[in-house]
């Protein structure tokens, strides 16, 4: 009798349900400390996050997380990279507080949309892993800390709960009119160190290792005066512990009449009122009071108040209201939003003059997927169809370019297949089966289906909110319930317009 041989598990599969007990671990702690900082026992809280920074469950996930992520292979300062398993284990056991010093940061800059320079401050390997291990024990406490209407970089919430919560402050008729919308300057640059240190409750030997390690430019060493680095794991948690608080401080200023409300996405934000003069005298003195205690201060080129009828763009989306006596709310993808996803477009095809057509179309759909996709909650079909025609339009351009001495119906036959009722897609020439290989996503196939927001009070750190979680994820995952109703609905009646508009066009023709 033959005995059956099992094939070899690939290390990640073999290491999987150790990493599932390490997470289990780490997450009992982390509901301990959340419990512990809900009920003011800040000792507890205290010896419970040193108790997670220094387990071996907690390191392991620290180095997983930094061996994995997008910048897994950006050194730092000194050039060195985890690669090996060899690596992760002596990563693993170097995570020690004793004797810890962190590096400076290598300073890079990316370019902004309005032409000037962000810089950003890359922590060497180990230095990232350590900051992804305190921030296991810090974020919990940031949760219970946070503000209700805070969603920028924050665990189970994102831009779309942000943007629902801006339709439910706004859409009805007796919303607020009027909006304050606010940015902070250089948020991550010009934190006070003085205010960290006194307010985030974690090891304060280690945070003031990383506040003070500087940064190296152009092979110089500067100190860091102020900030935490934009570009390290635990950056954007310090910064948004450092906002967290103004909700509460409007609510102490302003009664429930005067309609202000606040919606912040990390370091932008908006506030509603009901009269302009309240918004610009009351409201934004108080914001800026706030600021100046953390070593922050507005923006002035991008603090304004408008009204709702003349619209805002807040996280690539324009929120306004249209109609018949402007009752109506929208909310669109923004124009420079849209502006943007082509220009990054036709930059790549430029760039692509000689790619084979199969390359251009890898490159391209998942651009024109992720903004699709990032879009698909709100208003958007309308745009959707006004991007595909300009993608279209670029690449006829770039096939004409290729092959100047060609006839039109010959680069047509050759780029661009009939695929149902569709005429114009570019699609590589059918195979022996009679269908394209690789095909240009279509942004407009893409179902428009409303979000459902979080709830303000939800916590992935409370048990209680377990299942809420668990829920939430099980709707995401199989489309069912309200967003798949909706998706349906809006799929239906795009249907339906579609044939109307044939129709006409047959009855008009005849």
């Amino acid at each position: 009798m033959t005995q059956k041989v099992d094939a070899p598990l690939d290390p990640a599969r073999r290491n999987q349900p150790a990493r599932n007990r390490y997470a289990e671990r780490v997450r009992r702690l982390q509901f301990r400390i959340a419990k512990a900082c809900k009920e003011g026992k800040w000792r507890l809280v205290k010896n419970l996050q040193r108790l997670l920074t220094h387990s071996h469950a907690a390191k392991v996930l620290a180095v997983d997380r930094v061996m994995t992520n997008q910048g897994k292979n950006t050194p730092g300062v000194d050039r060195i990279v985890w690669k090996t398993p060899g690596d992760r284990q002596k990563a693993v056991e170097s995570l020690t507080g004793g004797g810890y010093k962190p590096l400076p940061l290598r300073r890079v800059y990316i370019p902004k949309r309005n032409g000037s320079l962000r810089p950003l401050g890359i922590p060497t390997m180990k230095d990232r892993a350590m900051q992804a291990l305190h921030l296991m024990a810090l974020i919990p406490v940031a949760e219970v800390t946070a503000d209700k209407d805070s969603y920028g970089f924050r665990p189970k919430r994102s831009a779309a709960d942000a943007i629902e919560q801006c339709f439910s402050a706004l859409a009805r008729r007796c919303s607020p009119s009027w909006i304050l919308e606010f940015d902070i300057k250089g948020c991550f640059d010009s934190i006070s160190h003085d205010w960290l240190m006194t307010h985030i409750s974690m090891d304060k030997g280690i945070l003031q290792k990383w506040l003070k390690a500087g940064y190296i430019d152009r092979q110089r060493l500067f100190p860091s005066q102020a900030g935490t680095p934009q570009g390290g794991i635990i950056s954007a948690c310090l910064a948004n512990m450092t906002l967290d608080g103004l909700q509460e401080e409007l609510k102490r200023h302003f009664p429930v009449k005067s309609k202000v409300n606040l919606i912040r996405y990390a370091d932008d934000g908006v506030v509603t009122g009901v009269s302009k003069e309240l918004l610009e005298r009351s409201v934004r003195p108080v914001i800026e009071n706030f600021m100046r205690e953390r070593g922050l201060e507005l923006s002035q080129e991008k603090t304004r108040v408008v009204h709702i009828t003349e619209g805002f763009d807040f996280l690539g989306q324009n929120v306004r209201k249209y109609g018949k006596n402007r009752k109506k709310l929208f909310i669109t993808p923004a124009r420079k939003n849209v502006q943007s996803v082509l220009r990054k477009t036709g930059d790549f095809l430029k760039k692509a003059q000689a790619y084979p057509q199969e390359t251009v179309i890898s490159v391209l759909n998942p651009i024109l997927r992720g903004w699709g996709n990032y879009h698909r909650h709100v208003v958007s079909k309308h745009r959707f169809g006004r991007v595909d025609h300009a993608v279209l339009i670029m690449l006829w351009r770039w096939a004409r370019r290729r092959h100047p001495t060609k006839r039109e119906t010959w680069i047509k036959d050759r780029y661009f297949q009939r695929i149902g009722p569709r005429k114009w897609v570019f699609a590589t020439p059918p195979n022996g089966k009679g269908t394209p290989k690789h095909v240009l996503f279509n942004v407009a196939d893409i179902p428009i289906r409303r979000h459902i927001k979080i709830r303000k009070d939800a916590n992935p750190f409370d048990p209680a909110w377990t299942e809420y979680f668990e829920k939430r994820e099980q709707l995401k995952r199989s489309g069912n319930g309200r967003i798949s109703f909706l998706g349906q609905v809006q799929e239906a009646t795009h249907t339906l317009i579609k044939k109307a508009a044939g129709f006409l066009r047959k009855k008009g023709a005849s």
